[in-house]
């Protein structure tokens, strides 16, 4: 008997500790036109990298853009909301905890464009108008495509500087 308490206690325990770990996760909600199976990808990415993920479909991505001073120079086919900040593209999962723990006066940071290997753009098709990631190739292989790119930082007025290499 007193086994079982012990155990049903841990049990217990370790699911209050599973709870808090959900709860203490910060949440990210991506702004994405339907359908974009690279800005699914993107979310699962950041869900297995410390996030709480919700997806917000959209027709009208300018008016989101717009609404969170996104410049145009930045842009790329999904915009997410993450605490105080826009993060706007393909970025990795720890320049945006580097931003969430550093905290800087800026609006937000962006991957402009679609690059090639980012988190969600790991098999690209060129032949997808919304840059969806490939499913299946014909070859049966996938392989990787990468592009070298830059993390920006967006400043309070719209400038911008290297905040990470990729």
């Amino acid at each position: 008997m007193l086994k079982r308490l012990l155990v049903a206690g841990w049990l217990a325990l370790a699911g209050m500790t599973v709870v808090a770990d959900e709860a203490a996760k910060p949440l990210v909600e991506i702004y994405m036109p339907s359908p974009c199976l690279a800005c699914i990808d993107w979310g699962a990415y950041l869900a297995d990298n410390g996030f709480k993920v919700s997806y917000k479909e959209t027709a009208d991505m300018a008016a989101v853009k717009k609404r969170l001073k996104v410049p145009k120079e930045v842009e790329s086919v999904h915009t997410a909301v993450v605490g105080r900040y826009f993060v706007e593209g393909h970025v990795y999962a720890e320049d945006i905890h580097e931003l969430l723990r550093d905290k800087p006066k800026a609006r937000g940071i962006a991957a402009p464009g679609l690059p090639r290997g980012a988190p969600g753009r790991e098999y690209s098709n060129p032949t997808c108008e919304t840059a969806c990631t490939t499913l299946d190739l014909t070859s049966g292989e996938r392989e990787v495509q990468r592009d070298l790119f830059n993390t920006l930082l967006v400043k309070p007025d719209g400038s911008t500087s290297i905040w990470a290499r990729h």
